[in-house]
């Protein structure tokens, strides 16, 4: 049974408006639902809590450094819910591998995750209540105009997403589904 409340609005809607750049995967596709494979263990049969392979260009002049998240706003909180925070990601990486957001993984440069709201420092994947619609999960690649957005791994998601609303320079975007 569907949880009785209207759609989240696009969360990026509320933000200031910057400019766009390309991101591709080879894991997921833009509208579509995603793979069991990246949902949270238990969430289905072949759950992996694989974080989805990402690539990115054309992103602006100016680009210091990305920072990585994924977002569901139709979790049933007021304040959706955080999936994946990955910070400081060097300017020059513009891409990660499947799995890249694995506990434990190599990270690009000084890059580092802060905590999801699974709890952990690492990509959480999909577990939308049993029955509910489709929750929708915003893979968003920032581009941010300094090295370090100046947050340690102890910051929460909220406090790196008030920091990115004053140095993000652009932001890409897919956005997948998930239903159990």
């Amino acid at each position: 049974m569907a949880l009785d409340r209207p759609e989240a609005q696009d969360p990026y809607a509320k933000l200031p408006q910057v400019g766009s750049f390309t991101v591709t995967s080879s894991d997921i596709t833009d509208g579509q639902p995603q793979d069991e494979a990246h949902a949270y263990g238990g969430a289905a049969d072949k759950a992996e809590n694989a974080s989805p392979q990402l690539s990115w260009s054309d992103f602006p002049e100016g680009t210091k450094s990305f920072v990585v998240t994924c977002y569901d706003p139709d979790a049933p909180t007021p304040s959706g819910f955080w999936h994946w925070v990955l910070v400081d990601v060097p300017a020059e990486t513009t891409s990660l591998d499947t799995n890249a957001g694995a506990a434990g993984a190599t990270l690009p440069g000084n890059a580092f995750h802060v905590r999801n709201d699974w709890g952990s420092k690492d990509y959480g994947g999909a577990f939308p209540p049993d029955g509910d619609r489709p929750h929708r999960y915003y893979y968003v690649v920032h581009a941010v105009d300094v090295e370090t957005l100046g947050v340690d791994d102890e910051a929460s998601a909220a406090v790196v997403s008030f920091n990115l609303v004053f140095h993000t320079l652009a932001r890409a975007q897919l956005v997948a589904t998930f239903r159990r």
